[in-house]
């Protein structure tokens, strides 16, 4: 469908405003994510133009070649995994961390490419797929609740309920209870509605000063992965769970997003090869992969239709750089809602696992449980592909093991094993 051909006043203004809705229903991604990438090593102002730059390059080429009304933002939970799992959990660099997305990356563009895509799409069973959803989304909860300060290091246990009495505790509290509010409302861009209120209510109480010091834009532009783990297991072992919530996680965003749309399965191939061909983009802008946003929902259903919708909000997105100094003022109580709202849209996803089949749950179950109890998604995920194969095998359903999960779980299994050997 050409991008701008054949169109009435009425349609521009569609396509306009659907872009404009897009953006503001996405643009809260680059405080979140710029917020998440510090963790992994780099400024939250560098976070932030990473994020900028991807989402623009992204949807810009959603919009040019795929034509598709499309956003593509860092992804949720994706970014965690970068962070905490990736570059903290194995002790990698910034750099090393981005050859592991530029690696898991590539392979990602090889299914898009090629048949492999719809091959692991069969392979992989359904209530794992969904097993590393839930878990992401109960690992971002925890991630919200502890940036807000809601909880907190116990005295005689893990974790405990913070002082209510703190004006930080109080903010957060009140800012989680409008941005619930605003989300069951579905007030247009609600996400940044909350953030603008969350710091209103931060500066109110004194938790943040009206003379903060605005920090410069950072001039770093684009990132040099760096290989130098590449001989190293862990490298390996970090780059296979990244290709594979790329691969499924776009799969199944843009099977929804497209039967919104009434599309059909060339405009799927295209949207599958952009979202590729925009992770490796990401991995030399300095962030985690970008993926096809949930909030696409919110374009499609603003008559959002071709490719002119993602070229407006991909410009909008551009423009943000100039309020970069502004945006840096946002505190972590004004974002942890956000975190813990976008975790309860991925917990949704339990509802697909079928809890009657044991053989299926009790991997599934793993997953979730040790993703956030582990704090590290490579390792939950290993717990569930461990036991899937054990589990079936028990219960004498061998014939319905693939190769593929076999092999999966093999290399886990080899991961836990150097471990054990302090390798």
């Amino acid at each position: 469908m050409p991008i701008f051909s054949k169109y009435t006043k009425k349609t521009y203004r569609n396509e306009i405003i659907a872009g404009i809705i897009g953006y503001l229903t996405t643009v809260y991604i680059v405080v979140v994510n710029g917020s998440i990438l510090s963790e992994a090593g780099i400024s939250v102002e560098a976070g932030m133009m990473a994020t900028i730059l991807a989402s623009f390059i992204g949807t810009l080429i959603m919009g040019l070649y795929g034509r598709l009304p499309l956003i593509l933002i860092p992804g949720m939970g994706i970014n965690a995994l970068f962070a905490y799992s990736i570059i903290q959990g194995n002790g990698l660099t910034f750099q090393e961390g981005l050859a592991v997305v530029l690696v898991a990356s590539l392979l990602f563009l090889v299914t898009a490419f090629t048949k492999v895509g719809l091959l692991l799409k069969e392979a992989i069973p359904d209530s794992l797929k969904h097993g590393i959803s839930v878990g992401l989304g109960l690992f971002l909860i925890l991630i919200g609740l502890e940036k807000s300060g809601l909880i907190t290091n116990g005295e005689s246990t893990i974790i405990s309920i913070s002082d209510f009495s703190s004006p930080t505790i109080l903010v957060s509290i009140l800012t989680l209870f409008i941005a619930i509010f605003l989300f069951v409302k579905n007030v247009p861009a609600n996400f940044l509605i909350t953030m603008v209120i969350g710091t209103i209510l931060a500066y109110c109480f004194g938790i943040i000063e009206s003379g903060t010091t605005m920090n410069h834009v950072s001039s770093n532009l684009v990132f040099i992965p760096s290989f130098s783990a590449i001989n190293e297991l862990s490298f390996w072992l970090a780059v296979f769970p990244l290709a594979m919530i790329l691969i499924f996680e776009n799969m199944g965003l843009l099977n929804g997003q497209l039967a919104m749309l009434k599309r059909g399965e060339s405009a799927y191939q295209k949207g599958y090869k952009t979202t590729a061909i925009s992770s490796i983009a990401s991995a030399f802008l300095g962030t985690s992969p970008t993926v096809s946003a949930a909030e696409n929902a919110a374009v499609i259903a603003s008559k959002g239709k071709t490719g002119m919708t993602a070229i407006i909000a991909s410009l909008l997105f551009l423009a943000t750089i100039f309020i970069i100094p502004w945006i840096t003022m946002i505190p972590n109580v004004a974002i942890s809602p956000i975190l813990i709202i976008v975790g309860f849209l991925m917990v949704q996803n339990i509802r697909h696992i079928p809890l009657d089949n044991i053989s299926e749950a009790i991997p599934a179950f793993l997953i979730i449980v040790m993703i956030p109890f582990t704090y590290s998604i490579a390792d939950g995920m290993a717990f569930g592909f461990i036991a899937y194969p054990i589990v079936k095998l028990a219960l004498g359903k061998q014939k319905e093991l693939s190769a593929a999960i076999m092999v999966i779980s093999l290399l886990f299994i080899c991961d836990f094993a150097l471990k054990i050997a302090g390798i």
